[in-house]
């Protein structure tokens, strides 16, 4: 059986990497091949399809659809742009800022399919205002300039002979003599190339700071994106008795400052090899007051934007609420260091009832009854009677129909079914005997070498697929070597999300690559160094503060299946 059970995870890993079969249908192979193998009847491989972690997964995608519906989303990118300015540094931090807020709570692909567009228009406008001001700075930067005709022969023409002859050239005389400047054409044309090269190099840089942003965004919620929710239920399917380990606080905890310092980190190294070096230009020090003009201009497309958008309607106001009620009794369910509702309400003999996908149901369903509006009354007549027709809730399934990925709740649960079927088979255990030589290496080395292991397979492979593959045989690994499941269970999750360096390794960096401004290779060279970063700061965070929050430095009793 444990042949029949690698045969199966082979050939879904064939499937999942070349795309040959759709990814969700490659994910329902396990209800198919189990029965017929043996390994799973049919009834226990189907009931992994829809566990807890595809509920939470279905209700803060809900969230999130009511979220963009409402265009709450672009309200808030605007709002942070105008808090952090148009100066380049500034500017790529503030785009990188809201592209990370944003991906903590909605899709990454929505994210950046958003955020780029309203990239492009600012850059644009910087561009064309650079290309506008361009002459006048090169002349000088007083107000009283003088231009003079000047025939080849000192024999002054009229206007009208100029026109006849046309054999004449053009010189820019500032009014004081001792400072005079010509433009050459040749000058001139040299500088609008300078300007030409620098805009395409900092939008490269802006592209690529979104689609990272996205990606690293997500590994801050638990919902987030989907790895996630792998890992949670993986952990709750192999492991029954961890008592919640992972919830959402937990992870925020451990996730949120580790997507934190590799923003920074990412907003650093890029502004490195995009900007350069010149960091008084890079945040605006000693403008002149032409450059401020221009930015001034570019800063008035975000306003003009904001002004667009108008007031906040009724329905923006109610999902803006329900969102943070939402957030909060995540939080407070059990945060950990103080007892939570959940232990109070809603329990049984001392067993919760209640855990973060009942939360994200409630207020899902609540979005379907509540009205978006109460004054847009429409008056119909019927039958010479006046019928009051309500507003449309905040979200209808229309729209859900639409924006929801359903193929990701197949992917999940083909994954938690795979899993299932390793550890039915006795293949997890198998290869977890296999791996115990690993338990002479330090534990840091060997977390550091499966976040490498798992960030290069992630570029070829889709972050799902790749934590359902590897994070079974990490669990038995960890278990033969008498080390903390979660050890490099969490570090591996993290990595599977540094997809950085080719087009196809995640959606967002497609979307970017789709604008037509980037080449593979100027993905990969900056890719190639987050990569290194990200896993240096995922392997920074598991032996710091997710060492005592978790408790990873003990075997856990609930990890312990043979009871020794």
């Amino acid at each position: 059986q444990e042949a029949e059970c690698g045969y199966v995870i082979i050939v879904m890993a064939l499937y999942w990497c070349t795309e040959a079969l759709p990814l969700a249908v490659t994910a329902l192979l396990p209800v198919l091949l189990f029965p017929l193998m043996n390994i799973m009847d049919s009834t226990t491989v189907c009931q992994e399809y829809l566990k807890d972690s595809n509920m939470l997964f279905i209700g803060g995608l809900l969230m999130a659809i009511a979220i963009e519906n409402w265009n709450l989303h672009k309200r808030v990118a605007l709002g942070v742009l105008r808090l952090t300015g148009v100066r380049p540094a500034l500017l790529l931090m503030g785009f990188m800022i809201v592209t990370a807020f944003l991906s903590m709570w909605i899709s990454n692909t929505a994210t950046t399919a958003m955020m780029v567009p309203i990239a492009q228009a600012v850059l644009d406008q910087l561009h064309n205002s650079e290309l506008e001001s361009g002459t006048t700075e090169q002349v000088s930067e007083n107000i009283n300039k003088a231009f003079e005709l000047q025939e080849k022969s000192t024999t002054p023409v009229d206007s009208k002979e100029i026109k006849e002859e046309g054999d004449f050239c053009i010189s820019f005389v500032p009014w004081d003599l001792d400072n005079s400047h010509v433009l050459t054409v040749e000058e001139d044309s040299k500088r609008k190339e300078d300007l030409e090269k620098n805009h395409k190099k900092f939008s490269k840089g802006m592209s690529l700071a979104i689609c990272y942003s996205a990606s690293i965004g997500g590994i801050a919620t638990l919902t987030g994106t989907t790895p996630n929710l792998v890992l949670q239920g993986q952990v709750n399917g192999i492991y029954p008795d961890n008592g919640n380990v992972i919830n959402f606080a937990s992870w925020f905890s451990f996730a949120f400052p580790t997507m934190v310092l590799l923003l920074i980190l990412s907003w650093i190294w890029l502004q490195i090899l995009f900007l350069g070096f010149n960091f008084k230009k890079n945040f605006g020090c000693g403008l002149s007051p032409s450059a401020k003009a221009k930015e001034e201009q570019a800063y008035g497309i975000i306003k003009e934007e904001s002004k667009k958008m108008g007031r906040m309607s009724f329905a923006e106001i109610i999902v803006l609420i329900l969102f943070i009620l939402l957030v909060v009794l995540w939080f407070t369910r059990e945060p950990g260091f103080i007892p939570g509702w959940a232990t109070v309400l809603f329990n049984k003999n001392g067993e919760s009832y209640v855990t973060d996908a009942t939360v994200a149901i409630f207020f899902s369903i609540l979005l379907f009854i509540i009205p978006s509006g109460f004054s847009n009354y429409s008056r119909e007549q019927t039958g010479g009677r006046s019928k009051f027709r309500a507003p449309p809730p905040l979200l209808d399934w229309k729209v859900v129909h639409q924006k929801m990925p359903w193929n990701i709740v197949f992917l999940l649960g083909g994954g938690f079914a795979l899993a299932k079927g390793s550890e039915e088979s006795g293949l997890s255990s198998w290869l977890g005997n296999q791996l115990t030589p690993l338990e002479k290496i330090p534990p840091p080395a060997i977390a550091f070498l499966l976040c490498l292991l798992v960030a290069t397979f992630t570029e070829c492979a889709s972050n799902v697929a790749t934590t359902t593959l590897f994070l079974p045989i990490l669990s038995s690994m960890a278990e033969a070597i008498c080390l903390n499941p979660l050890y490099v269970m969490l570090p591996c999750t993290l990595s599977a999300s540094l997809a950085f360096m080719l087009p196809v390794a995640t959606p967002p960096n497609a979307i970017v690559f789709s604008y037509g401004q980037l080449k593979v290779m100027d993905m990969a060279k900056a890719g190639f160094i987050l990569n290194i970063l990200g896993v240096l700061t995922i392997t920074l965070a598991i032996n710091t503060w997710a060492s005592s929050l978790f408790q990873l430095q003990t075997f856990p009793s609930w990890a312990n299946k043979t009871g020794t």
